[in-house]
This record gives structure tokens, C-alpha cells and sequence, in this order.
């Protein structure tokens, strides 16, 4: 009867007891279990367990938390919003790269009969697509209507400007190297006296844009390590507070892959934490500056406005969270884990 109450005394007392909450006391727990489990089941609940802990452990300290992610956030919505805002700016560029231009300034002595029949020779080209003749006169009086000296052009005695042919090059030959082409096949005719590529400045804005990507990837790579060291300075400074719970894990046979787990799980919750918050301050930045965007594309009668996070775009900041707090952390564990040893 005696023994019948002890073993229920165990039992009541067994049910009251809570949860393990640390390395210790899941080691213990684990191998006071007599219950046989699968090796898949075991690797699950383990890592369940970890995430599970690590995450509370995370949720005790919001403050400190929130800034090492906060710092992850700022690392990445740097870049990440440089790389969104030169993507939309190129995609103007592709655009503007279908419009481009070769104006053909003809001779002074070149009548209107030699220019017609030089233009539909051209329209034969290849590389053409169309020609627009602009005689002298035209010209002339373009300039007088959107030039505003009308009343200075007035008192000229002749035309000082000369018949234009404006060449638009077909789609098949709008890269640089073949405009440049055409160019100089233009030149060798005798009637030509100026050949002018309206495609040069955007050849520039194209340099530009590579500059900038060039300069977004270099800032990026900056950051990364600034990430790596507060995440690592994080993680050494959490090790250093549990130094005694290792000790104990490392005396009842806990190896340091198993240590070194909550520590991972710790960076990828600091990964999850940083990438959420840098979703939300590039979503608020776009969101900041579509207006003014949309209202300078109108004053040049552009569709443009800006694009955003896509969820491809989320998906690759998430991605690049999750590694830094991984790398940072792994980094971090593994040179202090080591230190730490039962003597």
C-alpha cells in the first residue's frame, strides 16, 4: 500500500514538473525517457525544441533584440533599395534605347531632289528603318517656333540651317557597336556633311547605372561584415552569460554540435527579425518617394513609377537575412564553444 502512494506521489509530482528549458535540462530529459522513438522523430522534436527555446530566450530581452535586428534591417535595405532604384532606372534606359535617333545633316549645296533621292536610298538599307526628310526651310521654322529668337532669326539674310535627315535604325541594330556602324557607313556619302548619334548620352547614363550597381555591391559587401561582427559580438557575449550551463551540458556527454545548435537557432531568429523589419522600411521608403516619382514622370509624359519590393525581391532579402545571422552566429559559436571546457 505504501509503495502503491509512493509511485503515485511520483507520478502527480512528474506531471507538475515544467518543461526543459535549457540545455541541461533537455539532456537530462532526453535520457530519462525510456519511450523508444525513431531517429527522425528524435531530430525533429530536438530541433522543434531549439527554435521553440531560442526564439523565448530572444522574446525575454525585446529591446536588445530589436536593435541587433534593426541593425540587420538598415544593412540590408541600404542596398537592397539602391538595387531596386537603378533595376527601375535601367528599365527607362531599355525603353529609351528603342527610340534612338541618327540625325543627318546634309551639304549646304544639296537641293531638294538630290535629298529626296538620298532619302529613299536609305529606306533600302537594312539597317534602317525609317527616314523623315526635314528640308531647310522646316528646320527653320521649327526653330522659330520653339527656340523663342523668331524676331532675331528674322533679320538673317539667308538660312543658315541646312536639310536634316532624322534615321531611326531598326530594332535588329540599336546595340552600340552596330550604331556606330551605321555612323560611319553614313559618313562616306558625298552628300552628308554631319552625321549626329542621338544614342551617346544614353551610353553614359548606362555607365552610370553601372557605376551605381558596382558601388551598391560594394556598400553591400560592407555591411555584410558589420552584420557578421554585431551578430558574432552578440552570440559571444550570450555564450559568456550561459559559460556555466555549457560547462555542466559538456559534463553529463553533450557534444558541441549539440550546443552549438541553440546558438544557430539564435542567428536565424535575428535573420527572420532583421529581414522582416528591412522588408517594411523599403516598402515605407517606396512608398515615400512613388509620388514625387509619379509626378516628375507626368511633366515628361512617361508612364514611369516605381516598382517596389516584388515577392521574388522579399524572398532574396529573407535569404540574405537568414545567412548573415547563420554565418555571423556559426562563426561566433564555434571559436567560443571550443574555449569552454570541464576541467
Amino acid at each position: 500500500m505504501r509503495n502503491q502512494k509512493n509511485r503515485q506521489r511520483k507520478k502527480s509530482q512528474a506531471r507538475r514538473q515544467p518543461p526543459a528549458t535549457s540545455f541541461v535540462d533537455y539532456e537530462v530529459e532526453g535520457r530519462s525517457r525510456n519511450k523508444p522513438r525513431s531517429r527522425l522523430s528524435k531530430f525533429v522534436a530536438h530541433h522543434g525544441w531549439v527554435a521553440k527555446t531560442s526564439l523565448q530566450q530572444l522574446l525575454v530581452t525585446p529591446l536588445s533584440t530589436l536593435l541587433t535586428a534593426a541593425v540587420i534591417a538598415i544593412a540590408l535595405s541600404l542596398p537592397a533599395g539602391l538595387f531596386l532604384l537603378l533595376n527601375d532606372l535601367q528599365t527607362i534606359v531599355v525603353g529609351w534605347q528603342g527610340t534612338a535617333q541618327v540625325s543627318v545633316f546634309l551639304k549646304k549645296q544639296t537641293t531638294d531632289s538630290q535629298a529626296q533621292r538620298l532619302s529613299r536610298s536609305l529606306k533600302s538599307w537594312g539597317e534602317i528603318s525609317e527616314v523623315r526628310y526635314v528640308s531647310a526651310e522646316q528646320a527653320l521654322q521649327e526653330f522659330q517656333d520653339h527656340s523663342g529668337f523668331g524676331d532675331a532669326l528674322s533679320i538673317l539674310k539667308e538660312n543658315p540651317l541646312p536639310a536634316v535627315l532624322i534615321i531611326e535604325p531598326s530594332r535588329d541594330h540599336l546595340s552600340s557597336n552596330k550604331l556606330q556602324q551605321l555612323v560611319q557607313k553614313l559618313r562616306k556619302s558625298p552628300e552628308i556633311d554631319l552625321v549626329q548619334l542621338d544614342f551617346q548620352w544614353i551610353e553614359r547614363l548606362n555607365t552610370i547605372i553601372a557605376l551605381g550597381k558596382r558601388g551598391a555591391l560594394l556598400l553591400s559587401v560592407m555591411l555584410a561584415v558589420a552584420v557578421l561582427i554585431v551578430i558574432g559580438n552578440t552570440i559571444r557575449l550570450t555564450i559568456f552569460n550561459r559559460r556555466q550551463e555549457i560547462l555542466v551540458t559538456k559534463l553529463i556527454g553533450a557534444t558541441n554540435q549539440f550546443i552549438r545548435r541553440p546558438f544557430l537557432y539564435t542567428g536565424f531568429w535575428y535573420g527572420v527579425c532583421g529581414a522582416v523589419l528591412a522588408i517594411l522600411l523599403i516598402s515605407i521608403l517606396f512608398l515615400l518617394i512613388s509620388g514625387p516619382v509619379k509626378s516628375l514622370a507626368a511633366l515628361y509624359n512617361s508612364p514611369f513609377q516605381l516598382t517596389g519590393l516584388t515577392l521574388q525581391d522579399s524572398g532574396l532579402v529573407i535569404i540574405a537575412a537568414i545567412g548573415l545571422g547563420l554565418l555571423g552566429s556559426w562563426i561566433a559559436v564555434t571559436r567560443h564553444i571550443q574555449l569552454i571546457e570541464p576541467k
